[in-house]
């Protein structure tokens, strides 16, 4: 049964300034809602205004159990903002990373503050489409045009969900085709180019903020011997490690994940072996300096800049290392090593990752357990974007097949 009553608070005494047990000013009441679900909420100082309330709460839900009202007329009376905190609250609760919920907050409410909407019913698919036109006009590219669509459909979505809204109005918005808008082509190293950066971070003297040039070495092994994104590297500590696991992993957490779910990839032996070296001598270091983490800080957000000075330096030291000027010179005209090559191609930390996934398809590994160790969702993903094939290998295949038919009969 519905009724009101005072809310037990604990106030000042005037008097004696001990803190003694009281009532609340203003009234309180108690209903079931429509799922039969125990509800409090504050009402009035007055008591027959309090009443009053409280009866109009229970005839709302008695007219919503007939059919009368729907869940969403209510709360489409509140403003988006409000369902937009809520969203986010919904995000954490997921434990999903503190960037990933900031980030999607912040090109939604984007979005809406771009559109004009207020409430629910001011959403609009033609409203939404308008606003990214005019974002990928002013320079943006149609991947950052994705993201912000993304984003606002998640919410959209929700809202249908949690009965906030009646319908998703933005269901049949589609992202673009990024291919159309390449802004960043990357190319991969070459196994002996990425032997000489490895080499050229290891004999470095110098730190790129807290990583020194063993701690640079390892962490591109890890990259382009795992495929783990910067920021996954950044989340490790000396737990992510089964070394001496049959076979040997390294985990990463669900909320460092891009795809928000716990991964354990095997290890290989050389790589084991390296890593059991580098963590004794950084166990001492990090215990001194109290850190968790094997690579603390946000070096991660300049992980392309790093790479690119240790790149330089390995670049440096190849050309120095001809013998003759004409040789020299052809070294100082090449591509190799170069973080822009003469077609554009850009070399980046995220390049270790694309470097990784093609260097398993052209091992011959099934494209099924190439899609598994890329962690991707889908194979078009790791055979379209993530593998680079030059013309090289193009013709050693068409070689390999020539070779396999030579003696067939003409």
């Amino acid at each position: 049964m519905a009724s009101i009553y005072k809310k037990p608070v604990f106030v000042r005494d005037p008097a004696t300034g001990e803190r003694v047990k009281g009532k609340s000013r203003k009234w309180w009441g108690r209903f079931r809602d429509v799922d039969d679900r125990e509800k409090r909420v504050p009402l009035a100082v007055d008591r027959a205004a309090a009443q009053a309330m409280l009866n109009e709460h229970v005839r709302r839900v008695e007219r919503e159990r007939v059919g009368l009202i729907e869940p969403h007329d209510e709360q489409g009376k509140r403003p988006l903002a409000k369902h937009l905190a809520d969203y986010r609250r919904y995000l954490e609760s997921k434990r999903n990373a503190a960037t990933h919920v900031k980030l999607t907050e912040s090109y939604i409410r984007k979005v809406l503050d771009g559109c004009k909407f207020k409430l629910i019913r001011d959403l609009s698919p033609s409203r939404v489409g308008r606003w990214l036109s005019d974002l990928r006009a002013t320079g943006r590219s149609v991947r950052t045009s994705n993201a912000y669509l993304i984003a606002v459909k998640g919410f959209s979505r929700w809202l249908v969900r949690e009965r906030r809204a009646k319908e998703d109005v933005l269901s049949h918005l589609s992202r673009l085709n990024t291919e159309t808008d390449v802004r960043r082509k990357r190319r991969i190293l070459t196994m002996d180019e990425l032997d000489r950066l490895i080499s050229a971070a290891e004999a470095s003297d110098g730190r790129h903020g807290r990583m020194g040039g063993p701690d640079r070495a390892i962490v591109y092994r890890l990259a382009a011997f795992t495929g783990l994104r910067a920021q996954e590297i950044a989340s490790l500590t000396p737990r992510s490690f089964a070394l001496d696991a049959d076979p040997p992993t390294v985990t990463v957490d669900a909320c460092y994940s891009k795809h928000r779910r716990k991964d354990v990839l095997p290890l290989a032996e050389d790589l084991c072996r390296r890593l059991r070296t580098y963590l004794a001598k950084r166990e001492k270091e990090r215990r001194r300096a109290g850190e968790e983490r094997l690579w603390p800080g946000k070096w991660y957000r300049k992980a392309g800049e790093i790479l690119q000075r240790d790149l330089a330096a390995a670049r440096a030291a190849w050309v120095e290392e001809a013998e003759k000027p004409a040789e020299r010179k052809r070294r100082e005209q090449s591509d190799y090593l170069r973080d822009v090559d003469t077609a554009g191609q850009v070399v980046d930390f995220h390049s270790l990752r694309h470097g990784f996934i093609t260097h398993l398809v052209m091992t011959n590994v099934p494209p099924k357990v190439a899609q598994a160790l890329a962690r991707h969702s889908t194979i078009t993903l790791t055979m379209d974007r993530y593998t680079h094939l030059g013309m090289d290998d193009l013709v050693e295949a068409v070689e390999r097949l020539s070779g396999r038919t030579s003696n067939s009969n003409p």
